[in-house]
């Protein structure tokens, strides 16, 4: 279980792109995000609201909360459904919304004929969508897993298309891509490691419950 204040909770919290909204729900919960937003630390205590806080990649937040090192957590629903871990998701909040969409280079003429998408290579960082949504329509394609610049693959000859996130689309754009389908949608969720939704009931339905209020 995650060694956080003694009887408090620990919560992960996303660096990036999801962090201020993050930190905009925190602030309307009460909390002084100031010292969070600063991004120096990586662990936050607020002993007066028996909260500790570990600032980290979003990837890495479903681990953290499934191995019980964090006892909740905030990431994306694209990363809950890439990665598969087996934590309770009880509220999205309703921020951080995204689109995982597939691009190809502006000058590829595009067709929806599955026969003219074969032998295609795909970079992305979520391989397992990226398989899911390509076999779905039938279509074999190799996959390159790649951690950042997805948008650079094409550009140099290592891919034909991208998967990958967009908020609004220009960076695909400033690449020379355009989107070519919407595989899923997503928004942030809270998230909630199962043993201490047991252990530590009161002080994790609490911050939920202060959470909820907020978005009814």
């Amino acid at each position: 279980m995650a060694a956080g204040l003694a009887g408090g909770i620990t919560i992960a919290l996303p660096k990036g792109r999801t962090l201020e909204g993050a930190l905009a729900l925190l602030k309307k919960i009460g909390f002084d995000c100031q010292t969070l937003d600063e991004g120096r630390k990586l662990i936050l205590d607020f002993p007066e609201r028996q909260v500790r806080f570990l600032l980290l990649r979003g990837s890495d937040v479903p681990t953290y909360v499934e191995y019980g090192a964090a006892d909740m957590g905030i990431v994306g629903k694209d990363i809950l459904l890439e990665q598969q871990k087996d934590i309770y998701e009880p509220l999205d909040l309703k921020f951080g919304f995204c689109r995982l969409v597939v691009a190809q280079p502006r000058e590829r003429q595009h067709t929806a004929n599955a026969l003219h998408w074969s032998n295609l290579k795909v970079a992305t960082k979520f391989p397992r969508l990226t398989e899911e949504h390509f076999n779905r329509k039938g279509v074999q394609v190799e996959i390159i897993y790649l951690g950042g610049a997805v948008e650079l693959a094409p550009l140099v000859g290592l891919s034909d298309l991208v998967v990958d996130l967009v908020q609004t689309g220009r960076t695909l754009q400033e690449n020379g891509l355009i989107e070519v389908e919407e595989i899923l949608q997503s928004t942030a969720r809270l998230v909630v490691n199962r043993a201490s939704q047991k252990t530590r009931y009161e002080p994790i339905m609490q911050f939920i419950q202060q959470i909820r209020a907020y978005l009814s």
